[in-house]
């Protein structure tokens, strides 16, 4: 039986793609007094029927400055009559790595919300959404994350020994209406927002100051997230949003 009582998948081994390109104009720090914000993900299908509720859930929360929102959408329900437009292969490995990793989960399943890449929940229930996003919190000890242009700084601190990765995520802030017209969904508009466009693994990370050079944007439109993680699906140490 599925962890989520929703739609489930046996967790099959997807490919991940390498490239992509992600930066920022302008500086940005999180700073000790305001810190990281706490990273909300969805993940989602277009072509699953258990799926509008959770993403009018995480929308509720898309504006709150305290909160990292971003929207996965993950291709292994395109068999079901519809593709989806925004789904994409890295996408769905990010969500098998969760599986196979730190959440310990038998199948991957729709929809999805995972908290600061350890707690996860259904997330069509707005009131356990809300308590478990209020609830969450990253690592007192989280390194500073300054970005400067198409730079980023990574302050020295502790580091766990199983190896932490750095991703760059671009997403696309707008709210797109998207028109289903086929499949689970066929018939209905349904709202998009902070649905990611792009994810790479920029490098890894030991615990010492360090600096990575970021390529440059593709799309001014889209915004910039950065996530500093224990590898393979693990916690969320550090996150900054720009």
């Amino acid at each position: 039986m599925s962890p989520f009582n929703s739609r489930l998948l046996f967790a099959l081994p997807v490919v991940a793609a390498v490239g992509f390109a992600l930066a920022t104009a302008t500086a940005f720090t999180n700073t000790a007094s305001a810190g990281p914000p706490t990273v909300v993900e969805l993940y989602q299908s277009q072509g699953c029927s258990s799926c509008p509720p959770a993403n009018e859930n995480i929308l509720t929360l898309t504006d709150r400055p305290d909160l990292l929102v971003l929207s996965f959408g993950v291709i292994y329900w395109d068999r079901l009559g519809w593709k989806d437009t925004y789904a994409s292969r890295e996408n769905t490995q990010r969500q098998y790595d969760y599986t196979n990793g730190g959440l310990k989960r038998q199948f991957v399943a729709t929809p999805q919300v995972v908290i600061n890449g350890h707690i996860d929940i259904v997330g069509n229930k707005r009131a356990e959404l809300t308590r478990a996003v209020d609830g969450a919190k990253l690592p007192a000890n989280a390194p500073a994350l300054t970005l400067s242009g198409n730079q980023l700084t990574i302050a020295s601190a502790p580091a766990p020994s199983g190896g932490v990765d750095v991703w760059l995520v671009r997403y696309d802030p707008r709210t797109v209406q998207v028109p289903i017209q086929a499949g689970e969904n066929g018939g209905r508009t349904l709202p998009h927002r902070n649905v990611v466009h792009e994810l790479i693994r920029i490098g890894g990370w030991n615990g010492a100051a360090a600096d990575y050079q970021l390529p440059a944007p593709t799309n001014p439109a889209y915004r910039t997230a950065i996530l500093l993680q224990g590898v393979s699906g693990g916690r969320i140490l550090a996150s900054l949003k720009a």
